[in-house]
């Protein structure tokens, strides 16, 4: 009964605005759910449990900037980047220490996964290099959070240009494919990765095939497959 009515206020106040353009946190992701995404393609109802676990996080990247504010590090949160043609995003802080800059990303898992890390994921040091690129700054710490324990691990990133070109390339690929209403194929360790695993677009994906497929076409098999 009380669930219920808890799991409803987080599906209630989710924000299910269209997505116009690229964040920098779809770096890394798979180009076809971004392209789904963008495209407004049916995709399974979002888990309340995971709502919270997002909410979770918010709340403890409010608690470290509370800290580091404390401790007088010059620092300011939150932070767009320049307006690009293709692509926004909003850093978590940019601060100073010992007179240099860095642009600070901020990621909170649980314990098992913490345990686990002995390096940054990758697709958080896709991010930073962005950040890195659009801000002008050539260091990055990546703060991750143990949320069960509230253990921490930090990696300093340093700007790599010839990494930050292939993004961005790869952003401009994506961006053919969606005004040419091609779908991108799927990811290579399809259907068993990380990201399958997690994906909201599952069954479109089925319908699509592996392979690259022409976007009516794929509207076409979901309305045939919802009659």
């Amino acid at each position: 009964m009380l669930k219920e009515l808890i799991d409803k206020f987080y599906l209630d106040n989710q924000e299910n605005k269209q997505q116009l353009h690229f964040y920098i946190s779809d770096a890394g992701k798979c180009p076809r759910s971004i392209f789904f995404k963008l495209k407004q393609a049916p995709q399974e109802k979002a888990d309340p449990r995971i709502l919270r676990i997002y909410e979770h996080g918010e709340q403890l990247h409010r608690h470290l900037y509370n800290v580091l504010y404390r401790l007088k590090i010059g620092m300011t949160t939150e932070i767009p980047i320049p307006p690009q043609e293709i692509v926004s995003g909003r850093a978590d802080a940019i601060l100073c220490l010992n007179g240099e800059n860095y642009v600070l990303d901020i990621k909170s898992m649980n314990s098992m996964i913490f345990r686990s890390l002995t390096a940054p994921k990758i697709e958080n040091v896709y991010q930073v290099q962005l950040y890195m690129h659009f801000f002008e700054i050539k260091k990055a710490i990546l703060l991750y959070i143990d949320k069960d324990r509230q253990d921490i691990k930090e990696f300093v990133i340093d700007y790599d240009s010839n990494l930050v070109q292939t993004l961005l390339n790869g952003f401009q690929n994506l961006k053919g494919k969606l005004e040419n209403n091609l779908v991108p194929p799927v990811l290579s360790d399809y259907p068993g990765g990380w990201q399958c695993n997690y994906c909201q677009f599952k069954e479109v994906c089925r319908l699509a095939g592996r392979d690259p497929l022409d976007w009516n076409r794929l509207k076409e098999k979901i309305i045939a497959e919802n009659k």
